[in-house]
């Protein structure tokens, strides 16, 4: 790699961001994807588009209020899914289809799409900030140490909820953290991979390490793997090629995965 690149500060915060970003999702996308939570990343990337285009429209920095969105939310789905007045899927529908109304609406507000709307739907190092790397990294070890405080908690009720709830487990107090933990790991992402790419960025990196088979740890650290070196080349090929940060990234991660797939088929 020519690293003249690495003169460009743009370069640098962009992959000191999404570095972290790539260790952090596969974190919380194991624990969606073995829960069948997958929609729940979906929705509650789109419920930070209405984050975003509220931070546009007052002024603010639109992780900051993307974040309060998606926590709200969050707590909002977790809420409803458990006090079984609303289907699980249902609920995800009320949330995904509010939250788009809300977007549009606080976007017209706004005076429409801009070039800051689109970087942040798709993503782009070009706007990155230092103070959006500096939050992205608290953020990012505040998930890291939860997931550690709450490994066993986490894993017991990802395969056998019912077993860990008969257990003395806390289930709702785990779920309700879980959910949480997504919504913040999605909130920071935005830069990255942009709104409507991050539930992509949680998942296919997952489902990608289930193909080897591997022990829980293990499929983790295949994860973890495949997804910093996703992010990483996907920012110096789009700065290359100048093409989407965010779209390049899970190109490759799709490209992985059907090379993963191709593999375990001929063996």
């Amino acid at each position: 790699m020519n690293l003249d690149i690495l003169h460009y500060a743009f370069i640098v915060r962009g992959l000191e961001a999404g570095t972290v970003v790539a260790i952090i999702a596969p974190l919380i996308g194991i624990f969606l994807v073995l829960r069948r939570y997958s929609l729940i990343a979906d929705t509650l990337a789109h419920v930070s588009l209405a984050g975003v285009a509220l931070g546009l429209l007052l002024g603010f920095n639109p992780i900051y209020t993307a974040i309060g969105t998606t926590v709200i939310s969050s707590l909002g789905i977790e809420s409803l899914r458990t006090s079984k007045r609303v289907y699980g899927e249902s609920a995800l529908a009320l949330f995904l289809s509010g939250s788009l109304a809300l977007a549009i609406v606080l976007l017209s507000l706004a005076k429409g799409f801009n070039s800051n709307l689109f970087s942040y739907l798709f993503g782009s190092i070009v706007t990155v900030t230092g103070n959006d790397v500096y939050t992205i990294t608290v953020l990012a070890a505040t998930v890291a140490v939860l997931i550690i405080m709450f490994y066993k908690e986490l894993v017991y009720i990802s395969f056998d909820e019912e077993s860990a709830k008969v257990s003395g487990i806390p289930t709702k107090f785990i779920n309700t953290v879980l959910i949480i933990l997504t919504a913040l790991v999605i909130s920071i992402s935005i830069p990255i991979v942009g709104v409507l790419l991050i539930s992509a960025l949680m998942i296919i990196l997952v489902v990608t390490a289930l193909q080897f088979k591997k022990s829980f740890l293990m499929t983790i650290l295949v994860a973890e793997i495949i997804s910093v070196l996703s992010v990483i080349s996907g920012i110096i090929a789009s700065f290359y090629l100048a093409i989407s940060t965010g779209g390049t990234i899970v190109l490759i991660m799709l490209a992985v995965f059907c090379l993963t797939l191709l593999t375990k088929q001929t063996k």
